[in-house]
């Protein structure tokens, strides 16, 4: 027997459940989406020379889970077809819920929980989970069956079928998406203590 084989998988099988899904989860591809606040650590801290964006818009975090574009694709997707603002026009966008993606990454989760979604123009909107389960919020990965582009709506797009919730469908169409920051690059899931 190779006690050092042996002793190494003994310790590695040890350690799994210290590290966690963490470890496991790690994103292998560029962070598209960053997820901060109580949630499963995926990846390190803030680093203001790393994270400059999120530092350029006063963010700092000591826990974060990083989603790349192939872990939300791996995700359950849902379809909705609003009419957007831009053209007038019904488009079809798909992506997974948003509180799955929260769920996913491991975020501890209330009706109240505040979650502050950030695009990255520094555009910041705050719902609550309940608001984001009851009009059923997705991170659009894609528009007319096609990837979104960073300079268009995307990469991500935070939002609803706003044609189908009535108090947004009474609005002038220019104001139905106020809460639905587009290139959605961070979500801050705050929890009253």
């Amino acid at each position: 027997m190779n006690k050092r084989l042996f002793l190494g998988t003994a310790l590695a099988a040890g350690a799994a459940p210290i590290l966690g899904a963490a470890a496991v989860q790690r994103a292998s591809g560029p962070a598209l989406l960053t997820v901060t606040g109580d949630v499963k650590p995926n990846r390190p801290a803030f680093d203001p020379a790393r994270d400059v964006m999120m530092s350029k818009h006063q963010l700092t975090f000591s826990n974060a889970h990083a989603f790349d574009f192939a872990a939300l694709l791996a995700m359950r997707a849902l379809t909705i077809k609003p009419t957007l603002e831009y053209d007038a026009r019904v488009h079809s966008l798909r992506g997974p819920l948003l509180a799955e993606v929260l769920a996913t990454a491991g975020a501890r989760l209330t009706d109240t929980t505040q979650l502050v979604l950030r695009a990255v123009d520094g555009y910041a909107a705050t719902i609550t989970l309940a608001q984001a389960r009851s009009e059923r919020f997705i991170v659009a990965t894609h528009m007319d069956g096609q990837p979104m582009a960073l300079g268009g709506l995307g990469p991500l797009w935070a939002v609803v079928d706003a044609d189908r919730l009535p108090a947004l469908a009474a609005r002038p169409l220019a104001a139905r998406f106020a809460l639905c920051p587009w290139a959605l690059y961070h979500i801050e899931v705050r929890n009253q203590a």
